[in-house]
């Protein structure tokens, strides 16, 4: 091919051009930390702020920098007072994602006669998908649900069922675990290792609450060890011992990294070996600190942490 100096010319300056933008572009790549995954805050954590002024509390979470949300209000097929459709625009206008929600599957959920869920709970599910949601999260057990060996792995089977419903749109079923879950054993097994090996992980995520498990004797550093690669969804908390000597539960939850837990040891674990994609901030208690303070002082940790 035959090729006159003009054209020689521009060519090569295009491909110094070339050059120095990809030069640009490693060199701004290489000075902003990959995001590790989904941040997102539990908006129990301003439970208060949602039930007095849902809207204006949203408004101030997507000003801190949240873009991802998990509920906690849903009662007779509304999210804070509002509709499906109504609060899934609220979210949108906000620039907000409800990546997931909490919603207890009960006993009045599962038909054990039709071998089905009702109609309630189908209900529930097709909310949840009309919010956008990636989860839905059961995050109690009745304790009927779990007096017996046999009634626990009966449920759990529910818990697969529910899996398949959820898949069908798109979404996951979860559930969420407290602290009885690593107290109380069952044929001499706890129920949480009972859990996790009659539920479907293709169906069904546990979302793994670092903090809340501390009051029912556990670690989470050896329980993300005990089952690598099982928590793609997790609750970031931090405990402290509860200043109440009279308070039912031993600790209280607290700003991330200022408590015993190691905060930032396990998720760095879990986000290593537990194939967590999700870490869904919550603080329950505030030690002086208002619910919103302590929800932005939260998400500057993880931003500290590399996670944003």
């Amino acid at each position: 091919m035959k090729t006159n100096r003009r054209t020689f010319i521009r060519s090569g300056a295009m491909a110094v051009a070339g050059a120095l933008v990809l030069k640009d572009s490693l060199l701004a790549s290489a000075g902003k930390a990959e995001a590790k995954g989904i941040v997102g805050l539990q908006l129990y954590s301003v439970r208060d702020d949602m039930q007095k002024d849902p809207l204006g509390t949203l408004k101030q979470v997507a000003a801190m920098g949240y873009v991802h949300v998990e509920h906690a209000n849903y009662i007779n097929r509304k999210f804070y007072g509002y509709l499906p459709k109504e609060f899934r625009k609220i979210l949108d206008d906000l620039g907000l994602k409800m990546i997931s929600g909490h919603t207890v599957m009960g006993l009045d959920h599962w038909d054990s006669e039709r071998k089905d869920f009702t109609d309630k709970w189908k209900a529930t599910v097709d909310d949840a998908a009309t919010l956008g949601q990636k989860y839905v999260i059961s995050p109690y057990m009745d304790p009927k649900m779990r007096d017996t060996y046999e009634n626990l792995t009966k449920y759990l089977d529910v818990f697969n069922k529910c899996g398949a419903l959820c898949n069908k749109q798109g979404m996951k079923f979860g559930y969420h675990n407290h602290d009885f879950e690593f107290s109380q054993s069952l044929n001499g097994q706890k129920v949480f290792d009972i859990m996790m090996k009659n539920i479907d992980p293709k169906k069904v995520v546990i979302q793994l609450d670092i903090g809340n498990l501390y009051n029912g004797g556990a670690v989470a550093l050896d329980v993300v060890n005990q089952y690598p690669g099982r928590f793609e969804i997790i609750h970031a908390k931090d405990e402290i011992k509860s200043p109440d000597p009279k308070a039912t539960e031993k600790y209280e939850s607290c700003v991330l990294g200022q408590g015993i837990v190691n905060a930032e040891k396990v998720i760095g674990l879990t986000t290593k070996i537990g194939g967590t994609k999700v870490y869904i901030i919550e603080q329950e208690s505030y030690q002086g600190m208002t619910p919103l303070e302590s929800a932005k002082a939260d998400l500057e940790v993880m931003k500290k942490w590399g996670y944003l």
